[in-house]
């Protein structure tokens, strides 16, 4: 499967505990979903079976799909001629770590603006400040002649 369709399906599980993004990819409904399934699961089972870690603490650390070998195949067109015909493949590679080493996310928030010496900051809008607007245009004078 081409490396963007699988994109799609892990970017929506990226950084997600391995509960939400198993019930995430069980019914998306996108056909990249299942191997990606079946990959979280083998994580899943190898951290729990090889690094006794629980599976309730883990997280998706991150998950990448990079492109693999391209299979190369030809299509017979009009005029004798032959169309090529790409079959991508996708390495995909995941990590799963304990909730507890994975630092947790800046929450976005109004923070104040840094200013360095010799850097002017942005003047103030005052609250009573009006914006100015373009004058009236005067009307032509009456040039007609009787």
């Amino acid at each position: 499967m081409a490396p963007r369709k699988v994109r799609l399906v892990v970017d929506l599980v990226r950084g997600l505990p391995v509960a939400e993004a198993e019930r995430r990819l069980m019914f998306l409904q996108k056909d990249a979903s299942r191997p990606v399934l079946k990959l979280l699961q083998s994580a899943i089972a190898n951290a729990e079976h090889n690094f006794n870690l629980d599976r309730a603490t883990l997280i998706v650390k991150s998950i990448a799909a990079d492109g693999g070998a391209t299979l190369k195949r030809w299509r017979p067109r009009a005029h004798g001629r032959a169309a090529p015909i790409r079959k991508r493949t996708t390495h995909i590679t995941i990590v799963l770590a304990p909730a507890s080493e994975v630092p947790a996310k800046r929450v976005k928030g109004k923070a104040k603006p840094v200013v360095k010496e010799g850097m002017k900051s942005a003047p103030a809008k005052d609250a009573k400040a009006t914006t100015k607007r373009p004058a009236a245009k005067k009307p032509a004078p009456d040039t007609t002649t009787a």
